[in-house]
């Protein structure tokens, strides 16, 4: 079983994923449009215009993946209000940059830093309004 983060967006949802693929090195980006889905999946049996929204977007990056979709046309919605993507990182360095590149146009929420359980973490909200929480590595601890 896997639980794979699910993200919503109002009409930038292709622009977000590219993005995304760009800061974690590429990876397999497949995205389908609502304006190419056949017109019997939608309740009033019309196809909406080719504005560009996103009915399914996948991001896969060493075999990690991440989904996502722009809310259908006329649907209202609150992108990422409560909701943080978390992403472990092998080394600071790694964390440092991915955290720098992903709050371009963003805001930092609390700067990447060490902490008393991480050697790297820090949290932001990215300019198409996705939360991240980039963190690693851990802290080894002696028991005592």
């Amino acid at each position: 079983m896997s639980f794979v983060p699910y993200l919503h967006f109002q009409g930038n949802c292709a622009e977000a994923m590219q993005y995304y693929a760009d800061c974690f090195g590429g990876g397999d980006l497949q995205i389908a449009k609502y304006a190419d889905a056949p017109s019997d999946i939608f309740p009033d049996g019309q196809r909406p215009a080719d504005d560009g929204r996103v009915m399914h977007a996948s991001l896969t990056v060493d075999g990690a993946t991440l989904m996502a979709s722009d809310f259908p046309p006329g649907m209202p919605g609150d992108p990422q209000k409560a909701v943080s993507v978390a992403h472990a990182v092998p080394d600071v360095e790694t964390g440092r940059a991915l955290f720098n590149r992903l709050a371009e146009g963003g805001a930092v929420v609390l700067p990447f830093g060490e902490t008393f359980w991480a050697e790297g973490f820090g949290m932001l909200k990215d300019r198409f309004g996705t939360h991240w929480m980039i963190s690693g590595p851990g802290k080894v601890t002696a028991a005592g």
